[in-house]
This record gives C-alpha cells, structure tokens and sequence, in this order.
C-alpha cells in the first residue's frame, strides 16, 4: 500500500455526536419510566388517602376498594405525570434559564410531602363553604410554588396545565365518567385547579431533578487511523 495511505481497522467506531444523541435518549426513557410509575404511585396513594380521610386502621377492603374505583385512573396519571416531568426541564434549556433553587432531593422530597398534605386537606378539612376551602388551598398551592420553585417558566406551566387538566375534567365528567359530590364550579369542586397547579410543580420538580442527576456529558473522541509505510 503506498504510503501515506490510510485505513480503518475493523468496524467503524461511533463519533460523539452519535454516542450524545443515543445517551439523551436512553436517559429520556428511563426518566419518562420512573415519573411514570411516580405518578401512578401517588395517584394510588391519594386515593387511598381519600378513601380512608375518616378511618385511622386499614380494614381488610381496603386495597379491594382501591382497584374496584376506575382502573384508568392510575394509569392516566403517570403519562401526565411523565409528560409534565420530562417537560418542565426541557422547557428550561430552550429559554435558556436552567433552574438551580434547592436543587436537591430533600427539597424534592418535601415539595411530595406538601403536595400530598394540600391534596389531604382538600377532602379532609372542613371550611363554612367552598370558597374558604378554594382560597386556602389557592394560597397553599402557590406557597408551594413559591417555596421549592420560584421560577417565571414553572408558574406558567403550572397554570396552565391547572386549566388544560380542569377543562379534560370538566368533560369526563360532563359525559358521566365519574361525577364529585356537591359541585360548585360547573361539574367539578372549585379548588380542583389548585390541587393540578400543585400537582404540576411538584411532578416538574421531580423531573428537573432526574435531568439533573442523569446528565451525562459525552466524552469527546476521534476515529483511529493506523498509517503503513
């Protein structure tokens, strides 16, 4: 061979760029998985909360009554959930402003902790109407905010995946899919948006942290030429 002359011994190896875009998609799976079975998870176990608000022992139907309520429920909250948690971070990178306020699992943590109190208290705690119950749960909804996010990008997503969900709620309902007792927004309670709005926050700051966690940086290499003289 003359020289000069090169060739590449064996099967060509991946560049980076491929090695990148394989990596953000294997990390988006696995991220889009575990949101999903979170929010499966939380949806049972708000269920169950409600189920049991008056009742300090588990009876034996307990877990009988959990699957005899609509089993697309669970379901149904974890592709939300994965959507909203893989969305939040993305929506982050394209405006350029990656959020960094308590960027760890403690805060996470709470910020669950929290949004399963306010959910608690929308069916346990009693108030002289439905307006003094949506205020509060209102303003609890937007401390959370306020207290593990803070983010422009985060409150928008937030009220606005409030109205979408309120409004596929108003037409399940509307069509007798299910029904909530004593109604007094249309077909639905008046602090359901709250209960989304929470929701919202909390699954996009679980998602911002799996992004975070997962972030892999692709190391940078070369294909190998061998040279014969």
């Amino acid at each position: 061979m003359a020289e000069g002359e090169t060739e590449s011994p064996g099967p060509k190896k991946r560049g980076p760029y491929i090695s990148s875009v394989t990596s953000r998609s294997v990390n988006l799976m696995i991220r889009g998985v575990v949101l999903f079975f979170i929010g499966v998870f939380l949806a049972l176990v708000l269920n169950l909360l409600q189920i049991q608000r008056n009742v300090t022992l588990f009876p034996p139907d307990v877990i009988a009554s959990i699957f005899s309520s609509a089993w697309w429920v669970p379901p149904c909250c974890g592709t939300a959930s994965a959507v909203i948690g893989l969305l939040y971070p993305c929506i982050d990178r394209h405006l350029g402003e990656p959020h960094k306020f308590k960027r760890e699992w403690s805060s996470v943590m709470r910020c669950v902790a929290v949004f399963v109190g306010i959910n608690h208290a929308s069916a346990k705690v009693d108030f002289d109407n439905n307006i003094q119950l949506s205020l509060t749960l209102a303003a609890l909804s937007i401390g959370l905010w306020w207290t593990f996010d803070r983010s422009r990008s985060g409150f928008g997503l937030g009220v606005g995946i409030a109205f979408l969900a309120t409004v596929v709620t108003q037409l399940l309902v509307y069509n007798g899919v299910y029904q909530y007792t004593s109604p007094d927004f249309l077909y639905v309670r008046s602090w359901l948006p709250c209960i989304f709005f929470a929701g919202g926050i909390t699954m996009g700051n679980i998602g911002r942290q799996l992004a975070m966690s997962s972030h892999v940086t692709p190391r940078s290499s070369g294909n190998v030429y061998l040279t014969k003289v």
